[in-house]
């Protein structure tokens, strides 16, 4: 059975950094393409940053430049290094992997998602 475990998320000033984790239960982890998507309140969901099988990288354009996805297909493991945080940060964080080579947001492709972690940022 596959799970996404989400860990890292918390409360931070605008400004601040947080790095989320995921770690997945998957025994071909490197076969899959692995995502960040975030839900705000009120909001629907979106995509913030896919890495696909041979590690290229999609960002939502809000997150260019302060976001950073990576992986360890050793650790089984995805990472979203968050930086110069903002507001428009806060929601729910939820990591996704799809089997095969995904560079997009469509969480269709998709086939498992993760719980969640709360990303808060204050003013």
């Amino acid at each position: 059975q596959v799970r996404l475990v989400e860990s890292g998320g918390g409360s931070v000033q605008a400004g601040g950094s947080l790095r989320l984790s995921c770690a997945a239960s998957i025994s071909a982890f490197s076969a899959y393409s692995m995502a960040w998507f975030r839900q705000a309140p009120g909001k629907e969901r979106e995509g913030v940053a896919v890495i696909d099988r041979p590690g290229r990288t999609l960002y939502t354009n809000s997150v260019k430049g302060r976001f950073t996805i990576s992986r360890d297909n050793a650790e089984k493991t995805v990472y979203l290094e968050m930086n110069s945080m903002d507001v428009e940060d806060t929601g729910m964080y939820y990591c996704a992997a799809g089997n095969g080579y995904i560079l997009s947001f469509n969480d269709r492709l998709f086939d498992y998602w993760g719980q969640g972690t709360q990303v808060t940022v204050s003013s």
